[in-house]
């Protein structure tokens, strides 16, 4: 089974002469324990191809399908709390650590985990076992302020880690880190994908950052045109 499948998924914006075509018929799967990339420049459609898998953007057209559950199929299946689907699938990474300023970094990774209705000793132990086994043991008090940009990136990880997801989507998780920092979170993502079971996607438009991943997509103006497994590029396999 794959963890995620999209299927011909096309987001439009507007309609009729305004009509602006963000993705068109973008189709890929990620298997569980697989880290792969969409890679692209500013403006090519990379980011609302992973908010549509990511259940936030409706596609337009198209079929999603997370752990085995449809979520769309052309618009977004009536009846699923697509929500309750977030919390409990899915994992976010963003540009922008976002953590909360107020809250240390245990208790920035404890919110996540209080929202599912966990007591909070137990989301005391697992923020503190997730912290603790990305090298943040020290760090468990510090508030954000405190952080390096790496450290802080690695609370946000530890965040989108906190509920075991199946799907973890990282949007530009390197962009504001140096190179080294860059490629060490990466590398860190590689290492969860595989001790997790988690499928891995991550947008970016760093080349030098995608040294390790299983697959990349190549997206270029709404279409995906090209796939590079292991090293191969396959532009016959287009996928749009």
């Amino acid at each position: 089974m794959y963890a995620i499948e999209v299927a011909k998924l096309t987001k439009i914006y507007g309609k009729g002469e305004t009509a602006v075509t963000a993705i068109a018929d973008a189709t890929l799967q990620v298997k569980p324990g697989e880290l792969v990339a969409i890679l692209g420049p500013s403006g090519s459609g990379k980011t609302t191809l992973l908010t549509s898998i990511g259940l936030i953007n409706e596609p337009t057209h198209g079929k999603v399908v997370i752990d085995g559950i449809t979520v769309a199929d052309e618009r977004w299946l009536p009846g699923l709390d697509l929500k309750r689907l977030r919390r409990e699938k899915l994992g976010f990474i963003f540009q922008a650590h976002n953590l909360i300023p107020f809250l240390t970094a245990r208790e920035n990774v404890m919110v996540a985990l209080e929202i599912n209705h966990l007591t909070k000793n137990e989301a005391k132990a697992r923020a503190d076992e997730l912290l603790t086994s990305l090298n943040l043991g020290h760090r468990l008090d510090n508030y954000p302020s405190a952080l390096s940009g790496g450290e802080a990136q690695r609370v946000a990880i530890a965040r989108a880690l906190a509920n075991r997801p199946k799907v973890i989507l990282a949007d530009e998780p390197t962009a504001a880190l140096d190179t080294e920092n860059g490629k060490n979170v990466m590398a860190l993502l590689k290492q969860l994908a595989v001790e997790n079971r988690s499928a891995i996607l991550v947008v970016t438009h760093d080349h030098r950052m995608v040294e390790g991943f299983d697959r990349i997509f190549t997206v270029s103006d709404g279409k995906i045109i090209g796939e590079k497994i292991n090293g191969n590029t396959s532009t016959s396999q287009a996928l749009a």
